[in-house]
């Protein structure tokens, strides 16, 4: 069993900057596909940004193209997101998750495909 622990929500104001982390135990052994999702209550939960452990190969929502920036620190088994210029929509549980494959093995925004997943960190959006 894979434990992913999210951490760096928070409540901003549009138009500034978080960080979230996510610990990703083994992270160094095997190829992964490590992404970030987002869900508000009453919608289905959403692909953000995605990477692939091997080839650094990045995946980005439309919504989030320019402001979103998904990194990982193997040294530290930690996978990021960078967000800046956010939005209120941008307000929503984060989760992050991860599988054991290679991210252009499947639809690496789908968050059907992955098997491991965080307890989520709110992040809040003020106008």
């Amino acid at each position: 069993q894979v434990l992913l622990v999210e951490s760096g929500g928070g409540s901003v104001q549009a138009g500034g900057s978080l960080r979230l982390s996510c610990v990703v135990p083994g992270l160094t052994y095997g190829s992964y596909c490590m992404g970030w999702f987002r869900q508000t209550p009453g919608k289905e939960r959403e692909g953000v940004a995605a990477i692939d452990s091997d080839s650094n190969a990045r995946y980005a929502a439309d919504s989030v193209k320019g402001r979103f920036t998904i990194s990982k620190d193997n040294a530290k088994n930690t996978l990021y997101l960078q967000m800046n210029s956010l939005k209120p929509e941008d307000t929503a549980m984060y989760y992050c998750a991860a599988i054991g494959s290679r991210c252009y093995l499947f639809k690496a925004l789908q968050p059907d495909e992955y098997k491991y997943w965080g307890q989520g960190t709110q992040v809040t959006v003020s106008s």
